[in-house]
């Protein structure tokens, strides 16, 4: 007894009153009460497919054999793009063999890439700079089985919404003929292909460049990188604008600025104080061009003015760090990027999974709505953050430090 005392005191200092109801009912309320069993769960999601159009024998031969793989589970709460330091991440984004492969894979299929330039105005070394993120230019496209890893996510998590409806994607491309039922192989969260495309993006946004009658993104060059193009293109990339570029703060810059919402032509940003890094701004871009700074590791390291295709580049990954990543090598593979003018700060380290969730509880307990306790640092969390910096009296940068949570839970 005197022990589950001790663990009852420690979990309320770590995570507060509220989830300690949710974590005492979770240590009495059987597993089978809380949720279905995964046989269950399929029987159920049989009506959804059938709801959408799937025939039962497709949904049948498709999961014979499928059991849940507890390994996605680790994977998703640990997605190297939001559980990394951002300098780690990019580090090995932009390894050097990753920068001289790309730069070989470019020079390969330069009269493709330039062809698919033209006709979807996305520049080729972003496509080879996606190319080379997703799946080392085609060399690593992943072997987790698509049907087994998205049914997983569907089953139970925080990602049951996404799971069903690319595994309901998935069923299509199977009854449709797009694409045999083993080759449907990839990423843990079901992406599949050269440039890993998700079941639904797959649907919408494939291209059958080389008109042989099949959307092929795992051995056709041609559909792959027009599937990409198209991709972009939809979302806004213009390969006449630029991704954006590293710049310079005054010293006294309102990290209230370095919001998503705030969006502002590039000549207001100059008259802020903002510079390029290297170079003059103004004499760079159009003044009336319109960006956003973000300031991945918070006022401590680079700071960048990012415009519309690093916003596209974004809706391929919804992480800063990876639309970093693709911009910088993208840079690299075109023989044009070099290193930062301001250096990351090293010194600090990556926080665990329970250190976010941390975090975003001490928020909650001090009246700052993160969101869900999940463990990712997304937009909530970063806002709701912000917030509590600025009543702190720190710079109000959003940057989930160690040295954040120490303050954070210290108060």
């Amino acid at each position: 007894m005197g022990h589950d005392l001790k663990r009852f005191s420690t979990w309320r200092r770590a995570l507060g009153t509220a989830a300690i109801i949710t974590a005492m009912n979770a240590m009495t309320t059987p597993a089978s009460a809380q949720e279905p069993s995964f046989s269950d769960w399929l029987e159920a999601f049989r009506s959804e497919a059938a709801a959408a159009g799937i025939d039962q024998n497709v949904v049948t031969q498709a999961f014979e054999g499928v059991t849940v793989n507890e390994r996605v589970f680790e994977l998703n709460d640990n997605q190297p793009e939001f559980s990394q330091t951002i300098w780690n991440y990019l580090d090995s984004a932009l390894s050097t063999n990753r920068i001289e492969k790309g730069r070989t894979r470019f020079a390969q299929n330069k009269t493709l890439l330039a062809q698919i330039e033209d006709k979807y105005g996305v520049d080729a070394e972003t496509i080879v700079a996606i190319w080379g993120l997703e799946s080392s230019y085609g060399d690593i496209m992943g072997s987790y089985d698509a049907v087994q890893a998205l049914a997983t996510l569907a089953w139970q998590g925080r990602r049951t919404a996404y799971g069903r409806s690319q595994l309901i994607g998935l069923l299509k491309i199977i009854q449709n003929g797009y694409a045999a039922r083993d080759e449907l192989k990839g990423s843990w969260a079901g992406a599949m292909g050269h440039t890993q495309f998700i079941p639904t993006t797959y649907l919408s946004h494939a291209i059958d460049e080389n008109a042989d009658g099949r959307r092929d993104i795992w051995s056709s060059l041609e559909d792959v990188f027009a599937s990409t193009a198209n991709y972009l293109s939809v979302s806004g990339y213009n390969r006449d604008t630029g991704w954006g570029l590293e710049i310079t703060l005054p010293e006294e810059f309102d990290y209230d600025l370095a919001a998503p919402s705030t969006r502002k032509p590039v000549a207001e940003w100059a008259a802020l104080g903002v510079d390029a890094a290297s170079g003059n701004l103004i004499g760079r871009f159009d003044p009336n061009r319109r960006g956003r700074i973000i300031v991945p590791a918070g006022a401590k390291g680079p700071a960048f003015l990012v415009f519309r295709n690093f916003e596209a580049i974004l809706k391929y990954n919804r992480s800063t760090s990876y639309a970093l990543a693709v911009s910088l090598l993208s840079e690299q593979v075109a023989g044009s990027g070099g290193t930062l003018a301001k250096e990351w700060p090293r010194a600090d380290r990556a926080l665990s999974l329970s250190e976010r969730k941390s975090l975003q509880q001490a928020l909650i307990d001090k009246g700052f709505d993160p969101g869900p306790v999940d463990g990712v640092v997304g937009a909530g969390t970063r806002a709701a953050l912000k917030a509590w910096q600025k009543s702190a009296g720190v710079p109000a940068d959003g940057y989930a430090s160690a040295d954040t949570l120490l303050r954070l839970t210290a108060e």
